[in-house]
C-alpha cells in the first residue's frame, strides 16, 4: 500500500471536489496538530486533512481510498493515549469536527441521535438540558468527541455505576472499510436478529471502519451527589474501605489516587490540600443522598472506617463548589503530570485480584525504578489502575521510554498471571500494539483479523494499530 508518497495534485483535487476546498488541510501545522493524539511516542506525518461534513462524504472518501490504495486514519478529539489516532506515514486524516450536531432527540426512549464529531461534554450539556444525564465522563470531557470514544470504549471516572461507552450505545451508522454505509440497531434495546455488529466497532479503534452517527442512551439525573476525600495509610486499607462503602451505598465512583499525584495537582495552585494530613495515599469516593439516611450511613461507614484505621482523615463536600473542588484533585492529575512526559501503563484486573495485583506492582516498580517519580492513581472501585513513570529533567524521551520499555513485560506478566488486561480503557493503538498476546490469546487475534479483512479488505483503515497483518 502506498502509504508514505505524498498525494498528488489531482488527488487533493479529487478529495477537494468531494468536500470543497476549504475543507482541506496540507500546511505544516495544521498537518501536525490533526496528525497526532495525545501520545508523544510518534511523529505525525499525514498527507492531507479532511474534513468531511456528512455520512455521505466519508463514504466517497472511504472509497476514493481504496480505488487508489491509500490509508485513512480517522481522528476525533486527538486525546487519545495509545497513539490509535497518529497519522505517521502519510495517511489521510479523516477530522469529524465539522460533524457535531444532534440529529434527533427521543424523548420516549430516552435516546439522542449524533454526529460522531460532538465533543463529549457538548451531549453532557445536551442531556441536562433534556432534564436527562450521559453519565460516561473524564478529565477530556471538553475535548474528546463521542466517535473516538466509540472507537476506543472509553471508560472513566463513573464504570464503577454506569459501565463503559458501550453500555449506552443503542445503534450506530458507520462507513466500513470497503466504503459501505452500515445503519446498525436503530437505537432498539431489543433487537434479536443475529450478530450485534455495533459492538464490532466499538473498541474498534477505527480498524475496521468509520463512525459517523450514533443513537446514544440517556439516564435521569443523579440527585444530591456528594463527595468523600479520604486519606489512607497503605494499598492494603483501600480495597476494605470500597467494600464497606459498597456494601452499604451505590457508590457512583470510587477513585484511588497517590501523594506523588496530590502534590503535582496542588503545584498548579487551583485546588488547596482538602484537610492538613498528609497522606500516602487517598481515595475518592461518590454518592447520590436525597435522603437524610443515606448520609447518616455514610458517616457511620466513614467512622468505622476511622476505627479501623483504614482511614487517616477525610473531607465530606459542604457545596456543589466544594464537590467541583474536591472532584479536581483526582481529575487534573492528568494534566499536572504532562509537562513530566510520563510512561503511562492502563491496566486492570477483578476487582478481587486488585490487593494482589498491586502487591506485585508496587514490587516491580520499587525494583526497577527506584530513582523514578512513580504517580499512581485509578479507578479502582472497577479493577483499572493507572501507573504513571515521569521522565526525570535529565533524560532524554527516547531514553526514558526505552527504559521504560524494558519493564514492560514485567508488568505485563502481572497483567496475564490475573488474567487482566494490558489496557483498561485508553486502547491499543500503536503503544500496546506490541503487548496484545498478553490479553488476548492467539486465537481470538486471528479471529479479530480475519474480521478486519471482512470489513476492510484493502486495509486502508487505521492501518498499523492495534495489530499488524
Amino acid at each position: 500500500m502506498n502509504i508514505a508518497a505524498p498525494l498528488s495534485p489531482q488527488l487533493l483535487t479529487e478529495l477537494s471536489a468531494i468536500v470543497g476546498e476549504s475543507r482541506i488541510k496540507t500546511d505544516d501545522l495544521s498537518l501536525q496538530t490533526w496528525g497526532c493524539d495525545y501520545t508523544k511516542h510518534f511523529d505525525p506525518k499525514p498527507a492531507v486533512i479532511v474534513f468531511p461534513t456528512s455520512t455521505a462524504q466519508v463514504q466517497q472518501i472511504v472509497q476514493l481510498a481504496n480505488t487508489h490504495q491509500l490509508a485513512i486514519t480517522p481522528s476525533g478529539g486527538r486525546t487519545g493515549l495509545s497513539a490509535g489516532a497518529v497519522a505517521a506515514n502519510g495517511e489521510i486524516v479523516i477530522s469529524l469536527d465539522k460533524m457535531n450536531q444532534v440529529l434527533d432527540f427521543f424523548p420516549a426512549d430516552r435516546m439522542v441521535r449524533i454526529q460522531a464529531g460532538m465533543v463529549t461534554e457538548q451531549l453532557q450539556h445536551y442531556a441536562e438540558e433534556q432534564g436527562l444525564y450521559y453519565p460516561v465522563d473524564f478529565a477530556s470531557a471538553g475535548s474528546s468527541q463521542m466517535g473516538g470514544n466509540i472507537a476506543t470504549n472509553a471508560g472513566g471516572i463513573k464504570v464503577i455505576k454506569y459501565g463503559m461507552t458501550r453500555n449506552w450505545v443503542l445503534g450506530l451508522t458507520v462507513v466500513t472499510g470497503k466504503g459501505d454505509i452500515l445503519r446498525i440497531n436503530k437505537g432498539m434495546i431489543k433487537n434479536a436478529t443475529g450478530y450485534a455488529l455495533q459492538h464490532l466497532f466499538i473498541g474498534g479503534e477505527g480498524t475496521l471502519g468509520i463512525v459517523t452517527e450514533a443513537e446514544i442512551k440517556l439516564d435521569r439525573q443523579p440527585q444530591d451527589l456528594q463527595v468523600m476525600v479520604l486519606g489512607v495509610p497503605n494499598f492494603d486499607a483501600v480495597m476494605p474501605i470500597l467494600h464497606a462503602f459498597q456494601s452499604k451505598i451505590d457508590l457512583t465512583a470510587f477513585e484511588f489516587f497517590g501523594e506523588v499525584a496530590m502534590q503535582k495537582v496542588l503545584d498548579h495552585g487551583h485546588v488547596q490540600r482538602p484537610f492538613d494530613t498528609e497522606c500516602p495515599f487517598y481515595v475518592l469516593l461518590e454518592f447520590e443522598a436525597p435522603y437524610e439516611p443515606i448520609m447518616d450511613k455514610a458517616m457511620e461507614i466513614f467512622e468505622h472506617c476511622m476505627e479501623e484505621e483504614w482511614v487517616l482523615d477525610g473531607v465530606l463536600s459542604q457545596s456543589l463548589d466544594q464537590v467541583e473542588s474536591l472532584w479536581r484533585l483526582r481529575e487534573d492529575i492528568s494534566e499536572s503530570i504532562a509537562p513530566f512526559t510520563p510512561y503511562k501503563n492502563d491496566i486492570s484486573v477483578l476487582v478481587t485480584h486488585v490487593p494482589a495485583f498491586i502487591k506485585d506492582i508496587d514490587a516491580i516498580v520499587q525494583e526497577n525504578y527506584p530513582d523514578f517519580e512513580v504517580c499512581w492513581f485509578g479507578h479502582i472501585g472497577d479493577g483499572n489502575l493507572h501507573l504513571n513513570i515521569l521522565k526525570p529533567q535529565d533524560l532524554s524521551k527516547d531514553e526514558f521510554f526505552a527504559k521504560c520499555q524494558v519493564v514492560n513485560q514485567h508488568v505485563f506478566d502481572t497483567v496475564q498471571k490475573y488474567d487482566g488486561s494490558i489496557s483498561a480503557e485508553h486502547g491499543v493503538g500503536m503503544t500496546k500494539k506490541p503487548y496484545l498476546s498478553y490479553t488476548r490469546s492467539a486465537e481470538e487475534i486471528e479471529y479479530m483479523k480475519a474480521l478486519k479483512q471482512v470489513f476492510d479488505p484493502n486495509t486502508v483503515m487505521n492501518p498499523g494499530k492495534l495489530f499488524d497483518l
